[in-house]
Formats: structure tokens, C-alpha cells, sequence
């Protein structure tokens, strides 16, 4: 089941993206940021549980005003290929497009081959004409 995050799964996703997390990832997770993603915008953090409420799944989907982005994907490495992530990119798409959302990008690293495969079988191609300029605050 996929449902919108609380304030309580911040232990949870921690300890989710502790077990899945990118090496790609520099900036460390705190359960202050994820309680002031929810805080600030409440329907962004996105979980997939297993029943009896294990949280196997994680997805970020941003609204900017302008366009959707995704990123922070994860599944637990023991729920993987059981379409656990589609169901979570399906969760993104639709609230997104709810917003008014008509382009959506994926933040994922050029190198890292598995999210590649799952982002280009998603529709997600890369787009090699615009790349991305990061500064850590």
C-alpha cells in the first residue's frame, strides 16, 4: 500500500534510505529534514508499507509551481522486483499531475545503471541536452 508519509516515518524512511541509499547521496539525512518536508509540504513524501506496516518504500515528488521532480527513490533490498517502485512513481505521477504538473524530471545519477533501468523502463529517458548544477548550503 502506498501512502503519503507522517511525521512519525521519519525513523523509518531514515533507516530505509540507511539500507538503500545511493552512494550518489552526499548530503546526510536527518529526521529534522524529513519532519520539515512534511511539515512544509505534506503530500510530497510518499511510502510504500508491507502488511503490518513496515515502510519497504520511499519516494520524494516536488512540486515547484512549475514542474514536478523525483528523487530520493527507494525500496527495500529484500521487496525488490515486486513493483513496489512503480506503485510509488504511479503515486508521484498522480499527485503531481494533480497539482497542474505537465513535465516531471528524475534525479538519478548517470552512472548508476540499476535506477537507470527502472527510470528508462518508467519513460524516463535521460536527457543528456540539459544537465543539472548543484551547490551544497
Amino acid at each position: 500500500m502506498v501512502r503519503t508519509g507522517q511525521v512519525g516515518d521519519a525513523p523509518a524512511v531514515l533507516e530505509l534510505w540507511s539500507l538503500a541509499r545511493s552512494e550518489h547521496a552526499t548530503t546526510a539525512d536527518c529526521a529534522a529534514d524529513i519532519e520539515r518536508l512534511i511539515c512544509d509540504s505534506p503530500s510530497a513524501l510518499f511510502v510504500a508499507e508491507v502488511e503490518g506496516g513496515g515502510i519497504v518504500g520511499v519516494l520524494l515528488a516536488g512540486w515547484d509551481g512549475w514542474r514536478g521532480n523525483m528523487y530520493r527513490l527507494a525500496v527495500h533490498p529484500a521487496h525488490r522486483r515486486r513493483g513496489i517502485a512503480r506503485q510509488l512513481l504511479d503515486a508521484g505521477e498522480e499527485h503531481l499531475r494533480g497539482l497542474g504538473a505537465r513535465r516531471v524530471t528524475a534525479l538519478v545519477a548517470y552512472d548508476d545503471d540499476v535506477a537507470g533501468a527502472f527510470w528508462d523502463s518508467a519513460g524516463y529517458p535521460v536527457d543528456r541536452a540539459i544537465g543539472r548544477r548543484v551547490r551544497n548550503l
